[in-house]
């Protein structure tokens, strides 16, 4: 009979690493903080999109859902930067949400406390993928963060699903 040892951690490292995530969330963001938010990425990754291209429709909730963002966040007292110091080298990312650093890079730049990005993947009418991560940029970690699927392709659902992220996450009430 063959004998596998499987390692095990300490309690105390199993909790460390249970609480780590939570940990991220336990820095409370403070009124008047400078957030460089670069906006929500779409990620068209349906059949559909692939032979009709962009639709108009999609191309509104993605500003839809950037309005409501930055509405959160005035109303929370966070300060939304001006990216006009950045904005050429915006426009040549066409993810800010996955450009290696390059978020962090602007927000520097621009001196903001944290940077934010969002993306929006569109599996299918049926099931959308709505991501929003706010990062510390002194250290580049993340300071919230939090990914939802949707059902249902509508202004609705999208609103919901970055309703319940900003809700549940970000300002945790």
């Amino acid at each position: 009979m063959m004998r596998f040892h499987v390692p095990t951690l300490p309690l105390a490292a199993m909790l460390l690493l249970a609480a780590a995530p939570l940990a991220a969330q336990s820095v409370a963001l403070k009124p008047g903080a400078d957030v460089a938010f670069y906006g929500i990425t779409f990620l068209d990754t349906s059949t559909e999109g692939a032979y009709f291209g962009a639709r108009e429709d999609e191309q509104a909730r993605i500003r839809l859902l950037e309005e409501e963002v930055r509405a959160r966040f005035g109303e929370e007292g966070l300060v939304l930067l001006d990216l006009a110091p950045v904005a050429e080298e915006l426009g040549r990312i066409a993810n800010p949400a996955d450009c290696y650093g390059c978020e962090i890079r602007m927000g520097k730049k621009l001196g903001a406390d944290y940077v934010l990005v969002g993306e929006v993947q569109k599996v299918s009418n049926l099931i959308l993928s709505m991501n929003l991560v706010l990062r510390d940029v002194e250290t580049g970690a993340m300071a919230r963060g939090m990914s939802v699927d949707i059902r249902s392709n509508t202004d609705d659902s999208w609103l919901r699903g970055i309703r319940y992220i900003l809700k549940n996450n970000v300002f945790g009430e």
